[in-house]
This record gives structure tokens, sequence and C-alpha cells, in this order.
């Protein structure tokens, strides 16, 4: 039972988080488009951060209790251990550029900003991917 939920708090973050930067990458062309000013965006991006971070800390702990919980041996399932690796690779790729953007995007254009979003985003979706195969 604890395991189920512990799970499910896990992809309940993964969706918090994955879903909350596809709908803010739409949202903020649209209210740009819509000629809302730079702090209607800035307040998105805010409050986005915070739920974001707070997914991020969750998914960290979730997943941290689920490798402890895991009957599953690194040293004997090579692939699970790579595979576990390359999403945690990834994991930590997309936190760094998420604080990078955070630090930067008041001083950097939007062209850049865009960028580091999709990368971001491409990230996400490889952890994605990754955990499907685990």
């Amino acid at each position: 039972m604890l395991d189920d939920s512990i799970r499910w708090l896990h992809l309940v973050a993964t969706s918090v988080w994955l879903g909350g930067l596809i709908t803010l990458g739409a949202l903020v062309g649209a209210v740009r488009g819509a000629g809302a000013d730079r702090t209607v965006l800035t307040a998105m991006a805010r409050r986005f951060g915070t739920l974001s971070w707070a997914a991020l800390a969750v998914l960290v702990v979730t997943g941290i209790l689920q490798l402890a919980r895991s009957e599953i041996s690194l040293r004997d399932d090579t692939d699970y251990a790579v595979t576990l690796f390359v999403k945690l690779a990834l994991v930590g790729i997309a936190a760094g550029l998420a604080l990078f953007h955070q630090m930067t995007a008041r001083t950097s254009s939007p062209a850049t900003r865009g960028i580091v979003q999709a990368a971001i985003l491409l990230a996400g979706l490889g952890v994605v991917a990754a955990a499907v195969t685990l």
C-alpha cells in the first residue's frame, strides 16, 4: 500500500511538472500575442516556478524512496542501472537548465528563453521516456 502511494505521488508530481511545462509554453505565446504586459508573464512564470520546484522536490524524494524500497539489484541488472542513470542525468540536466533559466530570464532575450524552455521540455520528455522503460 505504501509503495503504491509513493508511486502515485511520483506520477502526480511528474504530471504537474511536465504538464505544467507544456501548458506554460502554450500559454506564454497566447498571452504575449494577446498583448499582455511583461508583468503578467513574470507573474505566470513565478507561480509556475514555485509549483515546479515543489513538484521536483516531491519527485526526488519519492524517487529515492522507490529506489530504496526496490528489490532490484543495480549490480545484477545492468540494463536497469543504465536506464536509471540516464533518467537521473536527464533530471539533473532539466533541473540545471531550469535554475539557469530562472536566474537569467530577466536579462535574456525571448528567443534565448524559448530555446532554454524547449531544452527543459525535451529533457523532461526524455526523463519520462527513460522512466517508461524502467
